[in-house]
């Protein structure tokens, strides 16, 4: 038996939002539980109940979502090449690029990877491959975000990177989107500037500033 195309499509949508699979199961399970409860209201009860859960399960996870998220991202994706970085002190100095902009060699989950530093970029936002390369896998029950890139809008899966090195900044269970469009250019967004006790531009120098300053390579932020 083959589906129509619209329920097929509808169906599919579903499927691929965790969150709106959840609610809607739940609603089922509570509609069920209602019918139920003229026949067993022991078994409609507890159905209802067990849909009372997912749906406050389900409010849970997006009111935790929007807390720490924010979808209205804007991404440039030019890349062009990279100065070294530089721990001098208690800082991490990273000189301008010719392009104009700041570059930085991370490591993420331990694999070293380039990213543009934007601080109009709520998130940040890695690459399919790079994150690939990473181990950095999307999160089955957070919903898709959708970006604003150069290339239009695309629809991005949440994901945590357990460890981000940086000179002598570490970063640990950072939240960031995994962008299709995004093949050349992966970005350090606010959400990792914010962690830090502080960052400044002296010049054409990016100075990062951890908020607990340790050994280098051994601080977090």
């Amino acid at each position: 038996m083959t589906l129509n195309p619209f329920l097929a499509s509808l169906v599919h949508t579903i499927l691929g939002q965790p969150l709106l699979a959840l609610a809607l199961g739940s609603m089922a399970l509570i509609l069920l539980g209602g019918i139920l409860r003229h026949l067993s209201p022991l078994l409609g009860g507890l159905t209802r109940g067990l849909g009372n859960v997912g749906l406050f399960g389900a409010l849970l996870l997006t009111v935790m979502q929007v807390i720490r998220l924010n979808s209205g991202v804007d991404l440039p994706l030019d890349a062009v090449g990279l100065p070294d970085q530089q721990v001098s002190g208690r800082e991490t100095r990273v000189p301008i690029a010719r392009d104009g902009h700041f570059w930085i060699t991370a490591r993420l989950n331990g694999v070293p990877q380039r990213l543009l530093v934007d601080t109009g970029a709520t998130l940040t936002a890695l690459s399919p491959d790079l994150a690939a390369e990473a181990g950095v896998e999307p999160l089955p029950m957070r919903e898709p975000v959708l970006l604003r890139t150069a290339n239009g809008t695309v629809s991005a899966r949440i994901a945590t990177v357990k460890e981000l090195r940086l000179g002598n900044v570490v970063a640990r269970n950072l939240d960031v989107v995994v962008a299709p469009g995004m093949e050349q250019t992966s970005v350090l967004g606010m959400n990792f500037l914010s962690r830090l006790a502080s960052w400044r531009v002296e010049g054409r120098t990016l100075i990062l500033v951890p908020r607990h300053p340790q050994d280098d390579h051994l601080s977090a932020v």
